[in-house]
């Protein structure tokens, strides 16, 4: 026995029009898909080949944005994928004036460049010809750049350097005395002020002494290279002592911690 089912014109209606709207979806979802494809494509295929379009540079007066993207290796078809970071910015540290430099390449066509400048922390002589030019030694030790001998910056003066060059750097054991003369051009300019020469001088075995020649005393202070803000205080209230004395001594050494000094006695 057979049976028969009978279907009705409305039911043959829905099945067509469910299978016009699954057609539809797949249709919809083809279409995401390609669109959604192109768009990897064109992200992670074609957008890293395209040279940056947005390159902003952080400079400083001296080094403009034209040497700054020739030193970086940047020209008009760097982009994001052939550009490399730690390269560039070992180049743009490698100069004298750059202390420190920082690159970043934002996805897809952005590069960043942030420069940080050598700032002077003293000044020493050095001959050129028949005259003497100032060189600036910043932080870290390094004869960075070379000044006008009309100008006079309020600056420390070192000297007791053999034949200071641009792009020498001080004694590794003389760069805590670099450090600590820029931390106190910041914190306490006055008391730098007060003296007008620092003499490095080497020990017969190892290590430094420093010779400090104060503006308003004719005595000059010796001291182990251990120079801070406390230190240099303390030598000043000293000096005060002894300037109202009427017999100074030309020397006060300090190396012991405590001031000893030596005075000659008057001749009759």
């Amino acid at each position: 026995m057979s049976d028969y089912y009978y279907v009705s014109s409305e039911d043959i209606k829905e099945k067509k029009q469910s299978g016009k709207l699954e057609k539809g979806i797949k249709r919809l979802l083809i279409i995401a898909a390609i669109v959604f494809i192109a768009q990897l494509v064109w992200l992670f295929g074609i957008s890293p080949f395209i040279p940056f379009t947005v390159i902003d540079v952080h400079g400083f007066a001296g080094l403009n944005r034209p040497e700054i993207l020739s030193l970086a290796g940047v020209d008009d078809n760097s982009s994001y994928i052939s550009t490399n970071v730690r390269d560039m910015q070992k180049a743009l540290s490698n100069h004298i004036l750059v202390e420190s430099a920082i690159v970043m390449k934002r996805f897809p066509d952005k590069l960043s460049i942030f420069l940080t400048p050598r700032e002077a922390a003293a000044v020493t002589l050095a001959k050129a010809g028949s005259r003497q030019v100032p060189v600036y030694i910043d932080r870290q030790g390094v004869f960075f750049k070379t000044g006008n001998v009309n100008e006079t910056p309020a600056l420390p003066v070192i000297s007791g350097i053999e034949n200071p060059q641009l792009n020498m750097r001080l004694p590794d054991a003389l760069v805590p005395l670099a450090e600590n003369l820029y931390q106190m051009s910041a914190a306490s300019p006055e008391l730098l002020s007060a003296i007008s020469e620092i003499r490095i001088e080497r020990k017969a075995w190892d290590g430094y002494d420093l010779v400090l020649f104060p503006v308003h005393s004719s005595i000059r202070v010796r001291m182990e290279n251990s120079l801070t803000e406390d230190v240099l205080r303390y030598m000043l209230v000293i000096l005060n002592v002894f300037e109202s004395e009427g017999n100074k001594p030309k020397e006060i050494d300090f190396r012991s911690g405590m001031g000893s000094y030596t005075v000659k006695e008057r001749s009759l």
